[in-house]
């Protein structure tokens, strides 16, 4: 059985841990980083030397790094699917995929980590507002972007939509304002109906 490393609260477990589900794929998560450590010891260091969740292990192939999780297990599971058989639309989610990694969760990690993790008194206004205006901007070319698609790689839900989705639950529940973006809305709201997505994704923040 596929076993995941990681806790659930984790923005990149959890995209993982939505793939497996929208494929109905069974698998073992161990709760790992963050309160539950795991992640510091020998044993854990020599599946993943970076010390980072999430990891897992299917039928003895060790993988780290969210991004390459899911590509792996799409591909695996999901041929066709949420891995697009046509190469120009799977270069286009491989684009949404590394444009999230490299853009928008750079921009919304200082706001989600000064408005969730840190205390009242020890966050940095100027720093949280840089972060959201960043952020904003970011969706501004999503939203525009999605104006002639419903998802990021055309008209089919793919895996180039599970690293922005959950980043953008993080972005529409936190207490800030939020720019009207329609069609990042209308992205969002159609995410928001996938039982998958509101079971691994849509939880309160922490």
């Amino acid at each position: 059985m596929l076993v995941i490393w990681g806790r659930k609260n984790s923005v990149n477990v959890q995209k993982v841990l939505w793939c497996c589900e929208e494929m109905n794929l069974m698998y073992q998560r161990i709760d790992a980083g963050g309160p539950f450590g795991v992640v510091d010891t020998p044993q854990y260091r020599q599946l993943n030397p970076n010390s980072l969740v999430p990891t897992i292990e299917d039928d003895g192939f060790v993988l780290w790094e969210s991004n390459a999780i899911v590509r792996y297990l799409a591909a695996k599971h999901s041929a066709g699917d949420l891995w697009p058989d046509d190469l120009r639309t799977r270069a286009d989610t491989d684009r949404w995929m590394d444009w999230n990694n490299t853009t928008f969760w750079p921009a919304l990690r200082p706001l989600f980590m000064g408005l969730v993790r840190t205390p009242p008194e020890k966050r940095d206004p100027s720093a949280l507002e840089d972060s959201r205006i960043k952020t904003a901007g970011a969706l501004a070319m999503i939203d525009t972007h999605l104006s002639s698609c419903e998802f990021l790689a055309g008209e089919r839900f793919t895996m180039g939509d599970i690293a922005l989705g959950c980043g953008i639950w993080r972005w529409m529940s936190l207490p800030i304002e939020r720019p009207e973006l329609t069609n990042v809305k209308r992205w969002f709201d159609t995410l928001a109906k996938r039982p998958a997505y509101q079971a691994v994704v849509m939880q309160p923040l922490s």
